[in-house]
């Protein structure tokens, strides 16, 4: 007797070998047989004739360390087949912590701040307080999660505790790295993934500074990087800089990974036609890697996708001259000065000076994408500037209007560029290419601002489904077995007798994301983008249904995966 019998699909198995009909039995939450089960008995039976069976998919970069403790589907995720996700990246987590509740509060103002999550929802979704040590964290989320979540253990968080305030102000004494050599070490000991950081210009915290690991030297990245490497099933991730490399990025990436013997993603490589010269340039970080003994990788989000923004949290908005002390302004005062015309204009007389990002402040050719106020019905869709003619005022004012009618709740934003067929065999290019790997979906994070989340059903929409460009087989390859060996996740990525039962059974012939949308379900109130997806009909984690035709069921059957336990150590090749 099986568990479950997964009738009459065809099996693409992640290795992007060609597909074969065959049934799949699980047993105990592994999958027990592939072949041919006619006559067997299971406690569950699913019809998968015309339909694609294949492993979970495999996201390796999120932010999910909060959402957690408030949604334990961790959606919309699983509903797009991602069976597993690693987070805690970016250098930016929640764990560990010391019993000052201070370091809590810090982390929660920067997580606001650099991953755009609302500070509402972390204040009292969270239970601050009931952990300080990394690995009671993850006993607090062990079991209970319908899909597999890792972690990594973040650079700011270590830096934090191990150094207070001086954290972001100053390199690290010989004594303090000691200490946090220490606490990485009991952190990975306890399961961590791996040792996650940042050196990005855009990640600067609450109170203006740069996070704590911008402070941080070479020499720490790397003595951090090399506790990493003492400890099996480990990897590291870094955002070393934005915009094109210079040598010290590829020097640091290289000596991180050659010193901890462990591979380093690097985050994130948009691919287009136009830009992929520069792309190809930046990939030279793998050879540089390789040449050293090392391994490095960048993550590619497989799609372009517009900008939305938020009067609200003001992510990206606060970086416009004069715009800084507004952003972090209470609702209500944001409110006031955005009901006041001469108050508002002077804002916008600053949002106008020259600066890289003016042209964010050109509000005419904004998109009124999601309006809550039944006034305001009318103008969704529509461009701020189409409003501003009917309503007889100037752009800026007609968005104000709309935006106060809302209580801020408007989401206005860039619209989706047009991309052309050259746009995504450029992107094929890289996806095939070693030294990068398909990722940086950045789930969890950035909640009103952009959605990735849905990058494998648009990416098998538009890249196997419309376009042709590549089979399905290989498709499912790179978003399963790929990432899945990244981290080294045992028994993970691939549909094979023995291995865990994480299952999808697909329409490849409908497969895509629905339309993203504001959802106002977040602690606190506040909103986030959301899509759900087509042809997705059921999504398996270690065995148990937790998606059925686009709906979660109760289970949650995922697990923590705790390093060397559920992870060997990647290859290096």
């Amino acid at each position: 007797m099986y568990d479950v019998i997964i009738r009459g699909g065809d099996i693409v198995d992640g290795t992007g070998a060609p597909r074969r009909r065959a049934d799949l039995g699980i047993r105990d939450g592994r999958i027990a047989t592939i072949g041919d089960l006619t006559g067997a008995e299971a406690v569950q039976d699913v019809d998968a004739t015309g339909r694609a069976v294949t492993p979970g998919f495999v996201d390796v970069h999120t932010h999910f360390d909060a959402q957690v403790f408030w949604d334990t589907t961790l959606s919309p995720s699983p509903l797009h087949g991602v069976t597993t996700v690693l987070a805690g990246n970016c250098g930016f987590t929640i764990a560990p912590l010391s019993a000052d509740p201070g370091d809590g509060a810090y982390l929660k103002r920067m997580l606001a701040r650099v991953e755009g999550m609302p500070l509402e929802s972390l204040e009292t979704g969270v239970p601050w307080g009931t952990w300080t040590a990394f690995g009671e964290y993850l006993d607090h989320v062990d079991n209970t999660l319908s899909i597999n979540a890792g972690f990594m253990v973040g650079h700011s968080a270590i830096r934090r505790v191990v150094m207070g305030d001086d954290s972001t102000s100053r390199e690290a004494t010989p004594e303090e790295l000691a200490a946090m050599e220490r606490l990485l070490h009991d952190s990975l000991a306890a399961g961590g993934l791996g040792f996650s950081s940042s050196w990005a210009r855009t990640h600067n915290d609450a109170d203006g500074h740069m996070v704590p690991s911008r402070y941080a030297s070479r020499d720490e990245l790397i003595a951090l990087a090399a506790v990493a490497g003492q400890h099996e099933g480990t990897s590291l991730e870094l955002i070393p800089c934005v915009g094109p490399f210079e040598d010290w990025a590829l020097e640091l990436m290289s000596d991180m990974s050659a010193t901890a013997r462990r591979p380093l993603n690097w985050n994130v490589m948009a691919v287009t036609a136009k830009n992929l010269d520069e792309c190809l340039e930046k990939l030279r970080a793998g050879d540089h890697a390789r040449s050293r003994g090392g391994k490095v990788v960048a993550l590619t989000v497989p799609m372009s996708f517009g900008v939305r923004l938020s009067l609200d949290s003001g992510f990206i908005l606060d970086a416009l001259p004069g715009w800084e002390h507004f952003v972090s302004l209470p609702r209500t005062e944001k409110l006031d000065i955005l009901s006041d015309p001469e108050r508002r204009r002077r804002l916008d007389e600053q949002a106008q000076q020259d600066g890289p990002l003016r042209m964010m402040a050109n509000w005419g050719r904004m998109i009124l994408f999601d309006t809550v106020a039944p006034e305001n019905e009318a103008f969704r869709g529509r461009t701020v500037a189409e409003v501003a003619d009917e309503l007889g005022v100037s752009p800026w004012d007609a968005l104000c209007q709309v935006v106060v009618a809302d209580d801020l709740r408007t989401s206005f934003g860039t619209p989706n560029p047009d991309e052309s067929d050259a746009d995504w065999a450029a992107r094929l290019q890289v996806w095939r290419d070693r030294r990068a790997l398909i990722g940086a979906s950045d789930a969890g994070a950035h909640l009103d601002l952009l959605a990735s989340f849905n990058y494998a059903t648009i990416m098998l929409d538009q890249a196997v489904r419309r376009r042709g460009l590549l089979p399905l087989e290989e498709a499912v390859h790179l978003i399963t077995q790929r990432p899945a060996e990244l981290y080294g996740l045992r028994e993970r990525g691939r549909l094979a007798e023995g291995w865990w039962a994480d299952v999808v059974v697909l329409d490849e012939h409908a497969i895509g994301s629905d339309p993203v949308a504001m959802r106002y379900d977040l602690p606190g109130g506040s909103g986030r983008l959301y899509a759900e997806a087509q042809g997705i009909d059921h999504v398996f984690c270690n065995g148990v249904e937790i998606v059925r035709h686009g709906g979660f069921t109760p289970a949650r059957p995922g697990t923590v995966l705790r390093s060397g336990r559920d992870t060997a150590d990647p290859a290096l090749d």
